[in-house]
């Protein structure tokens, strides 16, 4: 697990993917998102623009990240 510092919050959820390189654009981040490829605190999330805090933890494929507000 690795941790992605944010320096505020709530930040959409497409956002932080992108973001992180985990896709590639923002247009990929959220055909992820509803496709249901990721989740959230354990539960598969399809609101892209689902507002993301610090503690919350996402999965998508491998990649586990936890939301640390710095």
């Amino acid at each position: 697990m690795r941790d992605v510092l944010i320096t505020k919050q709530p930040v959409e959820l497409y956002k932080i993917l992108k973001f992180e390189g985990i896709a590639s654009s923002g247009a990929e981040a959220k055909m992820m998102v509803a496709d249901g490829a990721v989740l959230v605190n354990g539960e598969v999330e399809t609101r892209k623009r689902r507002q993301i805090n610090a503690g919350d933890l996402l999965s998508v494929a491998d990649d586990d990240i936890r939301i640390v507000l710095g």
